[in-house]
């Protein structure tokens, strides 16, 4: 029986005569009204506590898609050269991270959404700005901008004499010239590296050695072994 049943049954029993009146009935009054507000009391915490227990279940969902998006944008900035150190938050951000969740879970799902409106901005930014800028390119294809035309540029001069003088003293001349021309590209590429993708400070540039090397090697003895095979079948 709720408590508004009760009363109006004590209520049917004073008029029938059932129970006494004066100080009782007054008692008996004041006890009705603590019951209807315990039982507000009641319901309310009832209710807050509901509401509590979705906020954690929905700021545990948060926090795991934030957590994974997060990972994920950590792992693609890592690969185009951003220092791990940038990624890590500092003390003071800390901090001011352990203020904004003294509001309980209400305030933690907000902050939650919050970072993940950040997320989805920085993902706008990686992926309008990022692919665009050879800078911001994984250091080996980013190298091969600069190795790979030095590489490919005295072969071709050779070939072109090839095909024009034929097998002569011209082309001899050119597989003679042609052989320290890897190394000089090699060089010529290690410098251009630095010029054209400085390091960040704090960074340590990445100029690829053994890809640059290679690229500038093979280009040239592919070329400098058909002009021999050219020479010799001349």
């Amino acid at each position: 029986m709720s408590v508004d049943e009760v009363g109006t049954a004590a209520t049917v029993r004073q008029r029938a005569g059932d129970e006494p009146v004066g100080a009782v009935a007054a008692a008996w009054t004041d006890y009705l009204a603590a019951a209807r507000q315990l039982d507000g009391v009641r319901r309310a915490a009832a209710t807050a506590a509901v509401e509590q227990a979705r906020a954690v279940e929905a700021a545990r969902e948060e926090l795991a898609g934030v957590h994974a998006r997060l990972a994920l944008q950590q792992a693609r900035l890592r690969e185009l050269g951003v220092p791990l150190i940038s990624l890590t938050p500092t003390p003071p951000e800390l901090t001011e991270a352990a203020r904004s969740m003294v509001g309980g879970p209400a305030a933690v799902l907000a902050a939650l959404r919050v970072a993940g409106g950040w997320a989805d901005a920085a993902d706008a930014t990686l992926a309008a700005r990022g692919p665009l800028r050879p800078s911001a390119w994984p250091p080996r294809v980013r190298n091969l901008l600069v190795y790979g035309p030095l590489a490919l540029l005295v072969p071709l001069v050779q070939l072109v004499v090839l095909l024009v003088a034929g097998t002569g003293a011209a082309s001899v001349v050119a597989l003679v010239v042609g052989v320290p021309i890897p190394a000089v590209a090699f060089a010529a590429g290690w410098v251009a590296v630095g010029r054209f993708f400085p390091a960040r400070a704090g960074e340590r540039l990445d100029r690829t050695p053994r890809l640059g090397a290679l690229t500038c090697l093979v280009p040239a003895v592919a070329v400098a072994g058909g002009i021999m095979l050219a020479l010799l079948a001349g």
